[in-house]
């Protein structure tokens, strides 16, 4: 549901990071850009109304008044919308996705 409805809002980039063997904290990261800070404010707004229609509504919330980068916690998942610069700048992806780059030994 949360993809279609990012999918229908024109979401940019999304991609879904399973946590389950990562993090005690939820078993799904899903990661998306708007193009601009009203459209990462209308992703976060019309994802929170679908959640809460979904019986999800005790979804936290943080950074809607910038929105520059969102959060939704909904328990199991965890939803991380930015404008491109600041995802690009945070790279979350990078942080729970890409296994660390093989070390080369010295001689």
């Amino acid at each position: 549901m949360i993809l279609h409805r990012l999918d229908e809002d024109k979401a940019q980039d999304i991609v879904m990071i399973d946590l389950k063997d990562k993090s005690s904290v939820a078993d799904t990261m899903i990661v998306a850009s708007g193009r601009s800070h009203r459209h990462v404010g209308a992703l976060a707004d019309h994802l929170l109304r679908a959640l809460k229609e979904a019986g999800a509504g005790k979804a936290r919330v943080e950074g809607l008044p910038h929105c520059d980068w969102v959060l939704i916690d909904a328990g199991d998942i965890i939803i991380h919308l930015f404008r491109p610069e600041v995802r690009s700048f945070y790279n979350i992806e990078k942080i729970w996705s890409v296994e660390p780059p093989a070390r080369s030994v010295a001689n």
